[in-house]
């Protein structure tokens, strides 16, 4: 006789009327994303990376204990995002491609709200010198965009401006260039669009001078610096976090192209804000 202790052995005979062993999970328990992006936006605003990192794992774990997939699906987002900024393209891929395919599971890819993790991902490549992978995710991305954000929407702008970033660093020149304007033309409806403006602004004095080289386009770079710079000193952008990040991002621009006094004017914006929130 064999002393192997079989489940039978220590586990009673299943009633035939017993339904527990069909009952269903649990229903999910959804995390707080509303509180959860506000306190984000906290750290963010007097620039605390490393609490803005810690606060997001932890939530990611929550909506993963919780099983809360719309949950799961922003924190991915957001996680995808801010290791893009923080220049680790390891996370930063990993998470924008958990991204697309919990929203992939969740069939929302199709729809605005979920056909961001699209372009997410698609950001995430193209800053890391992949413009090949981006550009198909934010070609998918786009009809989506165009057909259920009204105009003025911010995401679509950003769209518009990523795809030119993209075509740029493939070199079709006129293709960027055309949707640096249709940018543009959708901030321009935005409200306090001013410093998305200037970012674009920034990104075709970079066009003008790798298509046309610095000296030949130094006139029209100059010209594109100068307008950045004015939509940056609009009185009615909100001196916030959000205008910090938009400073500290387009200083290096003013820098590269010898205005180090607007760069360093720039950074300091930047900083006072920050301090001024911790």
């Amino acid at each position: 006789m064999s002393n192997k202790l079989e489940r039978e052995d220590y586990e009673d005979p299943a009633c035939p009327f017993c339904v527990d062993k069909y009952q269903k999970e649990p229903p999910a328990k959804p995390i707080p994303v509303g509180r959860v992006i506000e306190r984000l936006n906290e750290y963010f605003a007097r620039g605390d990376a490393s609490a803005a990192e810690r606060h997001l794992l932890y939530w990611l774990e929550e909506a993963k204990a919780g099983r809360d997939r719309h949950g799961l699906f922003t924190l991915q987002n957001e996680l995808a995002g801010f290791y893009r900024k923080r220049g680790d393209g390891e996370k930063a891929i990993k998470y924008a491609e958990e991204a697309m395919a919990t929203g992939d599971g969740m069939d929302i890819l199709g729809r605005a709200s979920g056909a961001t993790a699209l372009v997410n991902a698609g950001t995430v490549y193209k800053a890391f010198s992949m413009p090949e992978k981006s550009l198909p995710l934010f070609e998918r991305a786009l009809p989506v965009y165009e057909s259920e954000l009204a105009p003025g929407d911010w995401r679509l702008g950003g769209l518009y401006n990523n795809m030119a970033l993209t075509l740029a660093d493939l070199k079709r020149w006129d293709e960027a260039e055309g949707y640096y304007q249709k940018a543009l033309d959708n901030m321009r409806l935005t409200e306090n669009g001013e410093a998305e403006q200037a970012v674009t602004w920034l990104n075709l004095a970079d066009l003008y001078g790798a298509r046309d080289g610095i000296e030949d386009a130094a006139e029209r770079i100059d010209g594109c610096l100068e307008t950045a710079l004015a939509l940056l000193d609009a009185p009615t952008l909100p001196r916030d976090g959000d205008y910090a990040y938009y400073c500290r991002t387009c200083a290096p621009t003013f820098r590269y192209y010898g205005r180090f006094a607007d760069a360093n004017d720039l950074e300091k914006r930047a900083e006072d804000i920050y301090e001024s929130n911790r």
